[in-house]
């Protein structure tokens, strides 16, 4: 089961449908919601709601409680690392596995109200690590690549499981949409780009949440 984490747009949880979509057909159980980045503050009761939801609720959809893998794209992956890296800012809660696609991980997360790479790198040594995968455009020009590839190095260096995937697409393609500056959002994209890019992120969602894929 996953719970899956959109970006700063606020109440964009159709945003994800394609890569959620995409994911639900390799058999994942992928529970979506909507959260407020522009809530006083910065949309952290709205997260962790979702998460105590699922949660609570992970039987009636067929999953296990204590296997549920957290994702997040953009802000929303952020949001998600963060969880992993300072569990005690987020109700002592450790996801099984945490997914980040397109995030940035040297600023402040709505989740924790701190830095991951700051948590990562000065937290407690002995806080059990969990894996985590990362996936990011190599032609992103909202969140610089980068940003993935200091925090994969982050992670090995304290002996966390990491696994770092670059696709050659952007910010929006790499959840199979394209972004629309007349109706500023993202919408479901079939550039082969896209398309291509984005199955690759659903296959590695549905990885970290222990389903084996071709």
């Amino acid at each position: 089961m996953a719970l899956l984490w959109h970006g700063r747009g606020p109440d964009e949880r159709d945003v994800l449908a394609p890569v959620a979509r995409a994911a639900a057909k390799l058999g994942v159980v992928v529970l979506v919601p909507d959260w407020r980045s522009d809530a006083a503050d910065g949309g952290r009761t709205h997260l962790r709601e979702s998460a105590d939801y699922v949660r609570h609720n992970a039987a009636d959809f067929g999953g296990d409680p204590e296997r549920i893998t957290l994702v997040g794209w953009s802000l929303g992956g952020k949001a998600a690392v963060a969880v992993a890296v300072n569990t005690a800012a987020f109700g002592n809660w450790r996801p099984h596995a945490v997914v980040g696609i397109a995030g940035a991980y040297h600023s402040v997360a709505p989740t924790t109200g701190t830095v991951p790479l700051d948590d990562l790198r000065l937290g407690d040594s002995m806080v059990p690590p969990v894996p985590v995968w990362l996936v990011h455009g190599l032609a992103d020009d909202v969140v610089d690549v980068e940003r993935s590839r200091e925090l994969a190095t982050a992670l090995e260096k304290r002996n966390w499981p990491v696994s770092l995937t670059e696709v050659a697409t952007d910010h929006a393609g790499v959840i199979m949409t394209a972004f629309d500056p007349g109706r500023d959002r993202c919408l479901p994209s079939a550039a082969g780009h896209a398309v291509e890019a984005g199955a690759r992120t659903a296959g590695i969602l549905a990885r970290a949440a222990g389903i084996t894929t071709r």
